[in-house]
């Protein structure tokens, strides 16, 4: 008789198996040693089944999902389901009596030979998995479950086939161990598959005897970029820095992003440390080339730490914090350069984590001070202007600086809260000096780009504490970096914008030390350019210091901007600023920083000695 049937009616013909069980069979991933056995012993019911019943049974197997098929021991095809046939591209007439040979290329026929002869050899379920093409000459992922049938005297007579294509699935997992494994922007290994990486090559090093080298690389002041040029620019530069990196290593050191602007690579087989130095002096030259994306050239530099396997760790995080630390150094220390781990710098580093932590607590119980430095009329030497500064005052080491623990604040996120008690501060003192000295005045606050990138600070808030004391938005000045205008992102533009609105006036601080602000300028309503102090300290020595200086108060002019220098400290720099023009200066030649009643008492002074 013929043997047009599937594994479906080899089941199904037997009175002890439901469509239940045989939906189970199907549509589990794995199969039970039982229902393999009742699967075979249809095989030997398939001889006394009427051709009713193959009938009926074949349109039960062609509503199958899976592809079925079954051969005699020698290879040769008995019978299949209608999927099977749409697979080969054949129907199952053709396909009776013919063996992988007379259908596929000799190499895959020869492999599936070798699979049919293992899934013989024992009793139990053999899986086996390929890709291949299909009829339409697509390629396609088949899973395909093997098992030998016998009769019943135990005679080996064939194997049934049950064939899934899993082609979406190992799409799917292979999508989803990229995304687990590598960076989406720059397609390097990420932070998760680096570390698996870096243990593994710990593991080798240990047994080579030899060291091994983790370089962790930061981008400087990459920040400026994104704010300044936008966060496309940005991503540009970081996908640019990814193709570069893996250039200058060795084909068999190991590249990663592992977060924002920082990269790391590992270099195994280690014999001489000087080839680690070679190798980051020529990662800092390279990255150092001008960045071209599109019309425009944008400058980076990169600081990067070195930590050696086992010298200075001999475990997967003890090497990349020692690198984060060692490039921590070597940013603070002017960047665009490379530095070793030392203890030293673990030192260093745990201060800055203690620090850290106090200033938490400093923020909590407001340890701090705010001190006010007089601004001066240049044309008139009257002050009706003054910079709040804020000191911390630390418990052990007394009063530090704005510049010390700004940035500590900037990066544990308590900026919001210091910047805001900063801004109460400055208003409540603005108060206090329009109705003791004079109606116009206002007091000039420093503000981080952070405020701005915050959604949690609000300028309503402050707003409303301006309306609460009763001053209007004039009594403020908000010094901002040119960072926080060049190209900013939607949610700086609308708070400049509510600042604005509500009359607030706005400085550019340490102006000319960044990017093209000139370009940027007229986008934003300023009141103030701020000329910074590098460039007024060399006024007196340094021919383009002057001309720069000059150049800056005649373009504010033009803009309708009033210009304040910051640093004067000789009597010569007032003279040359007054003559170029500028209308304000600040500096130690006027007045350090003060506190309160130190600062009410110099405005009286300067009271009683007009009015003499």
């Amino acid at each position: 008789m013929a043997y047009a049937v599937t594994a479906l009616t080899l089941i199904s013909s037997m009175q002890s198996v439901s469509h239940r069980q045989l939906e189970k069979f199907l549509d589990r991933d794995s199969v039970a040693a039982e229902d393999w056995q009742h699967l075979a012993e249809s095989v030997r019911h398939l001889y006394q089944s009427s051709d009713q019943q193959n009938r009926l049974l074949q349109g039960v197997m062609n509503a199958v999902q899976d592809m079925v098929y079954f051969k005699s021991i020698d290879g040769i095809y008995l019978g299949c389901n209608a999927l099977y046939e749409a697979h080969v591209g054949v129907d199952e007439g053709q396909l009776n009596g013919k063996t992988d040979h007379d259908l596929v290329i000799e190499e895959v026929a020869d492999k599936m030979e070798v699979l049919d002869r293992q899934a013989m050899s024992g009793s139990e379920q053999h899986l086996s998995e390929r890709w291949m093409g299909d009829a339409e000459g697509n390629q396609i992922c088949i899973l395909t479950r093997r098992l030998p049938y016998f009769d019943e005297h135990g005679k080996l007579l064939g194997l049934i086939g049950v064939c899934r294509d899993i082609t979406d699935i190992k799409i799917a997992h292979e999508t989803i161990t990229r995304q687990s494994n590598f960076d989406p922007l720059t397609q390097l290994p990420n932070r998760r598959y680096f570390r698996e990486r870096l243990v593994h090559e710990i593991k080798l090093a240990q047994r080579s005897k030899l060291q091994l080298a983790v370089l962790l690389i930061g981008l400087d002041k990459f920040k400026s970029i994104n704010e300044t040029f936008g966060l496309e620019m940005g991503d540009a530069v970081l996908t640019q820095t990814a193709f570069r990196i893996p250039d200058v290593v060795r084909e068999t050191d190991v590249c990663a992003r592992i977060g924002g602007d920082e990269f790391a690579v590992v270099i195994p087989n280690l014999r001489d440390v000087t080839d680690v130095e070679r190798i980051a002096q020529n990662l800092i030259n390279r990255l150092a080339e001008p960045f071209r994306i599109g019309d425009d050239e944008i400058y980076a530099t990169a600081s990067i730490g070195i930590a050696l396997y086992p010298d200075n760790a001999q475990d997967m995080d003890a090497l990349i914090k020692n690198a984060g630390q060692a490039m921590y150094y070597a940013k603070s220390s002017g960047r665009s350069r490379f530095s070793h781990f030392t203890f030293a710098l673990q030192e260093a580093a745990a201060r800055r984590g203690r620090l850290s932590r106090e200033l938490r607590r400093a923020v909590s119980h407001h340890k701090f001070e705010m001190l006010y430095q007089p601004i001066v009329e240049l044309a008139t030497g009257d002050v009706r202007r003054a910079e709040a500064l804020v000191l911390w005052n630390h418990e052990g080491r007394g009063l530090i600086g704005p510049m010390e623990f700004i940035p500590l604040a900037e990066d544990s996120g308590a900026m919001v809260e210091i910047g805001d008690w900063i801004f109460r501060q400055a208003a409540q003192q603005a108060k206090h000096l329009r109705e003791t000295f004079d109606p116009d005045f206002a007091i000039s606050v420093n503000q981080s780009p952070v405020l701005f990138r915050n959604p949690q600070a609000k300028p309503s808030d402050w707003v409303a504490y301006m309306a609460e004391l009763g001053l209007p938005g004039q009594a403020i000045v908000l010094e901002l970096t040119e960072a926080v205008f060049m190209k900013a992102e939607e949610i700086a533009k609308s708070k400049l914008e509510a600042f604005r609105d509500a009359g607030f006036q706005m400085a550019i601080d340490d102006f000319g030390t960044g990017y093209a602000s000139v370009a940027y300028l007229k986008k934003f309503d300023l009141d103030y350019v701020k000329i910074d102090q590098t460039f007024v300290q060399d006024i007196e020595d340094n021919a383009s210091a002057r001309v720069l200086c000059e150049a800056i108060i005649a373009m504010a002019h033009k803009m309708g901007l009033k210009v304040i220098a910051e640093g004067v400290e000789t009597e010569a720099q007032r003279q040359f600023l007054l003559d170029a023009g500028c209308n304000y200066a600040q500096g130690y030649l006027f007045s350090k920083p003060l506190g309160k009643s130190d600062f009410d008492r110099l405005l009286q002074k300067l009271k009683q000695n007009q009015s003499a």
